[in-house]
Parts: structure tokens; sequence; C-alpha cells
């Protein structure tokens, strides 16, 4: 059973409730396990329920675990608890259900953390209009849907702090353009509810997440494609990023160490942006050159109908 831990104080969020949408794997597993290790109780949410009762148990047993080690006896006094609620988050009424049982049953919500989200390999001509919406509906709207919720039912008179996860998108995202078109949505629109929201104490961050971040889940949804061995050879780290890593930066974003800190993207990527090369231009001459005289040529063929060209 792998170990859970933090690089933060243990009981830092004791008492705090949290939801962590997609929270049953990878990322999103990730940081629902550091912030229940940190005391906080966690609401994982998912479209898919049996898989999401299947990883509670799981992540129950592990947090009970790894506290009765750190405590040094067989119960813990800030035990987090931890819940599962179905959701799709594309479903207004199901994110409203989300948001109402989280604070019914806690009596608050500290923090959200939008993880959920789904794309698929696919050159931007290829996408069809049911892919695109899909993609969109889910990475935009959705974590639109959840900000708002959580904000209208609680946060308006509470503060508190969301962190939405995006993507790399940084210089693009060619073969998966829905999805980067939808981050840098929902990049614009922490900036906007950063502001908007200030005067209610809410903080909003984005955190993007580098190409290079590995998980088995990640991995599984490019199916054969060995996406991660490249990304390895091409990033100035040479190595892969661990979900470890996200988690304890959405911990450090929901922490009192950022509470000046709102609207800002936190990219944890090893620098990978700057460096890495993501699409293979094949050789090609249809790039042509502008020049004067190219210029002056056609506008001297054109003279007996031109009188004037700007």
């Amino acid at each position: 059973m792998a170990a859970v831990s933090s690089v933060f104080r243990r009981g830092l969020f004791n008492g705090r409730v949290a939801v962590v949408t997609g929270g049953g794997t990878g990322i999103g597993q990730a940081i629902a396990l550091e912030l229940m290790y940190l005391g906080c109780s966690v609401v994982v949410a998912s479209r898919k329920i049996e898989r999401l009762e299947s990883a509670a148990k799981d992540m129950r047993s592990r947090i009970s675990q790894q506290l009765s080690l750190a405590e040094g006896t067989g119960s813990n006094k800030h035990a987090p608890d931890l819940s599962v609620v179905k959701c799709n988050i594309r479903e207004e009424k199901e994110v409203q259900r989300l948001v109402s049982s989280t604070v019914e049953k806690y009596g608050r919500l500290d923090f959200f953390v939008n993880n959920a989200g789904g794309q698929f390999l696919s050159p931007a001509a290829n996408i069809s209009h049911k892919g695109w919406t899909a993609v969109i509906d889910t990475n935009l709207t959705g974590t639109f849907l959840c900000c708002r919720e959580a904000y209208k039912q609680w946060m308006q008179e509470n503060g508190g702090a969301i962190v939405n996860i995006i993507a790399d998108m940084y210089k693009g995202f060619p073969s998966m353009s829905h999805t980067g078109a939808a981050r840098a949505g929902v990049d614009n629109l922490t900036k906007s509810l950063a502001i908007e929201w200030a005067d209610s104490g809410v903080r909003v961050n984005a955190l993007a997440p580098g190409s290079a971040i590995y998980s088995d889940t990640a991995a599984a949804n490019y199916g054969d494609i060995d996406l991660f061995s490249h990304v390895k050879e091409s990033h100035p780290t040479k190595r892969l990023g661990r979900v470890e890593e996200i988690s304890g930066a959405v911990c450090f974003l929901l922490s009192p160490a950022a509470s000046f800190v709102s609207g800002e993207t936190l990219y944890v990527d090893g620098a990978g942006r700057l460096y890495q090369r993501m699409w293979e231009i094949p050789e090609h001459n249809k790039s042509k050159a502008y020049t004067w005289e190219e210029d002056s040529k056609e506008g001297s063929s054109n003279s007996h109908t031109t009188t004037s060209k700007l």
C-alpha cells in the first residue's frame, strides 16, 4: 500500500471541507489524499460511481493506516471524512446537488478543486461538432458551473478558495485543440472570478500540470501511443513529473501561504513549456515570402486595371 504524506505540517487543514471533482483517479486522487492527510474532509465526485466507490474504499484504508502510523495509535483525533457523490459536471442540476449535499452534510465548503475533465487526441480538422462540444462542455462549462455553485451556495457569504486544474497550453495545443481552447477559457475565467469575488474573500487560482506529469490513468487514455516516452526525451528535466508534485502545489494554493495569491496560473511543468516541441511540421514550400520586388511586379502587371494600390 503506497504511503501518503505531505511537505506541509499535519493538521494544516483540520476542520476544513473540500470538493475535488474527478477525485477518484490520477491527479485528482492525489489531491484528495493529501488534503485528507492534512486533516481536510473531502467529497470526491465523478460520473462513474462504481469506480469512485472502489477508489474511495482504498483511499480511506490508505489514509487510516498512514494517520495511525503518524499518531502512533490506532485512532486519530482529527480523522477526516471521505464522501463520494455521482456528478456529471456538464449537468447543472447535478452540480447544484453536489454542492448542496456537501454543505448540508458538513455545514461548510472551504475549498473547491475543479480537476474533472476529458479530451481525446485528434487533429483539429478531424474533430466533429459533437466531439468539440463534449470537450468544451466538460472542461469549460463544467468548471464554470462548479465555481458558480460553490460561490452562490457558500463562498459568497463565507469566503473560500478555488483551484482550477487546466493544462499547459502556453504555446497552443496541437492535436488537442478542443481542450486547449477550453482550458484557455478557464484560465481567463479564473482571472475574472478572482476580481468579481474578491470582496467575498474568495481566492481563485488555476494550476497547469505539464504534459510530463505521469499517472496510470493518463497513460491509459492514450491507448497504444507511448506519449510519455517522447515527452521524457524532450523534457529539460529528462524525467516525468509525479502526481504528488501537483497535489502539493494545489495544497499550497489552498493554504494560508497563498493568502495573497489570486487570479494566477501556476505552471507545474519543470519548464517544459519553454523547451518542448509538441508538433512535427513536415517539409513544405507553402509559406511564401513577401518582398517589395514581387509586390512591384504584381502592381506592374495589373497596371492597366489598377490606379492605386495599398
